[in-house]
């Protein structure tokens, strides 16, 4: 993984004086990436990650909801080697039915969001994490900013589409 990238099943946020979770269980991976070759364990560790929410935690995960994360973390991931020197910092959350990827990273200048254009070769990472996340949010920090977008983990099934009887 990269520098100080490290997975967790389950990080308990508080604890009240009989043991129990004041705030709940919060589940929860991040990383630290310093280098370009760190983009792909990124996605290891959000793949990772989503395996375990699945698999450990028992929450539905789609394939769409899989994929798409990957991508987020990816584009996110890669705007913030690409732009600002130094480390970046990924956190993924568990959060009412969706995984909040976060990115943090210590340039101030908030992302150029710019308009859609089949026409432009290129820049179309942000255009493309606003299109697929529920939600997307930039925040400044005192030092920095971070960008958050959320993914939903399971698609609505709809209807079904043989239209059997169950």
């Amino acid at each position: 993984m990269g520098t100080g990238a490290r997975r967790s099943g389950m990080d308990q946020t508080a604890d009240g004086e009989d043991g129990q979770s004041l705030l709940g269980d919060v589940i929860s991976a991040s990383g630290a990436f310093e280098g370009s070759e760190d983009i792909a364990v990124a996605r290891d560790l959000a793949r990772g990650f989503l395996t375990d929410v699945q698999a450990v935690h028992g929450l539905p995960v789609s394939g769409r909801a899989m994929g798409m994360v990957q991508l987020v973390v990816s584009e996110l991931v890669t705007n913030a080697r690409k732009y600002a020197p130094g480390p970046c910092l990924l956190t993924l959350e568990v959060n009412g039915g969706a995984v909040e990827v976060t990115v943090w990273d210590n340039n101030p200048t908030p992302p150029q969001i710019l308009a859609p254009n089949p026409t432009r070769i290129g820049q179309h990472g942000l255009e493309i994490v606003m299109a697929v996340g529920q939600t997307f949010a930039i925040h400044r920090e005192p030092v920095g900013k971070r960008i958050t977008s959320a993914i939903v983990l399971a698609d609505d099934p709809g209807p079904d589409p043989v239209g059997r009887q169950l």
